[in-house]
């Protein structure tokens, strides 16, 4: 579903308040946070999608990455996980072990434990996970807190969205979008205790909702504009290439007429590029709002250990709040 059409409806939903409730399903907050004593607060998030890869066993690895990644934005420790599975029988029971056993060689990795699901019979497989996790809550990340002056540091290259779906239209192979496989398979868990040793200011992963979609929501929470370099955002390889193609998957339309009217592009920067910032992501990497003086270390850090592609691709402004200019750099 569009970030427009999903926030339309939880604009008319009731809002849950209590003391306790540290998110609101209003707030665009990337998991819910339950504070279950002083120090220690509950973190509960969920997502999963069809397949995007031809490898099963990998797909149960990128859905389950994917799932943790709200856990590793707000600065918590995943400790459970649960299995979310619809699956077509006829395709074979063997496809499915390989999906959960995909998924549990992430988990396992990040620490934490596989401790059951639930599965239903569907015409199309889809996978992925509820998570919990803990955060000592003077310690959590929320998307709510950029400040003017803050660099905008993204951990992982874009185009995940156009990459697979020239791979499921068969312009590319698997090989050939190696990079981007490799990333999606990557857990956040590094690059979420980089930014907890320098005390950044805002941090959300990049998604569904495409760079743009989810910086707009991170300015917007902090009261805040952005301005994007959109020659400065890693692409992983092809996917220019690919966009050119008309590679675009469906939700990059939806994603930029979410923010359409708080968008300003300047002049010369080519439409191709300017839709990739849009390309909805599958375990894409963090956005955090970096402040100046932590930036250098910061970068130092990434590029040296868990994200050799990430970069620093804009800064947050004092404009009206979700104000976001692309450019071509920064001054």
């Amino acid at each position: 579903m569009g970030p427009g059409d999903l926030q339309r409806i939880i604009s008319r939903l009731p809002e849950d308040t209590s003391p306790e409730l540290l998110s609101s399903i209003h707030n665009g907050e990337d998991a819910g946070v339950f504070l279950l004593q002083e120090g220690l607060a509950l973190v509960q998030t969920v997502d999963f999608f069809p397949p995007i890869v031809d490898d099963p066993y990998t797909f149960g690895q990128i859905a389950a990455a994917n799932a943790m990644s709200d856990i590793y934005a707000m600065g918590a420790k995943p400790l459970t996980a649960l299995n979310i599975v619809a699956f077509p029988c006829a395709i074979g029971t063997d496809v499915l072990e390989n999906i959960l056993l995909g998924g549990h060689s992430k988990v396992r990795e990040a620490g934490a434990f596989m401790v059951g699901g639930h599965t239903i019979e569907d015409e199309e497989p889809k996978y992925g996970l509820a998570v919990t996790g803990v955060v000592n809550p003077s310690e959590m990340k929320t998307i709510s807190g950029a400040r003017r002056g803050d660099f905008l540091v993204l951990t992982k290259a874009i185009g995940t969205g156009v990459l697979t779906t020239a791979l499921k239209g068969g312009l590319v192979t698997g090989e050939q979008i190696s990079e981007a496989v490799q990333s999606m398979c990557l857990l956040n868990r590094e690059a979420a205790e980089v930014f907890a040793r320098h005390a950044v200011s805002a941090c959300t992963d990049v998604t569904g909702f495409g760079l743009i979609g989810h910086l707009y929501e991170m300015a917007r929470a902090s009261s805040a504009g952005a301005e994007v370099w959109a020659a400065e955002v890693p692409l992983f390889q092809k996917t220019l290439e690919m966009a050119s193609m008309g590679m675009i998957p469906e939700g990059e339309s939806r994603n930029r007429e979410y923010v359409r009217d708080s968008e300003a592009v300047a002049d010369g920067i080519d439409e191709i590029l300017i839709g990739c910032l849009y390309d909805p992501q599958t375990s894409g990497g963090l956005l955090a709002a970096v402040p100046p003086d932590a930036l250098d270390p910061v970068l130092k850090e990434l590029k040296s250990g868990p994200c050799p592609r990430a970069s620093a691709v804009g800064v947050v402004t004092g404009e009206a709040p979700g104000t976001i200019r692309i450019k071509s750099k920064g001054v």
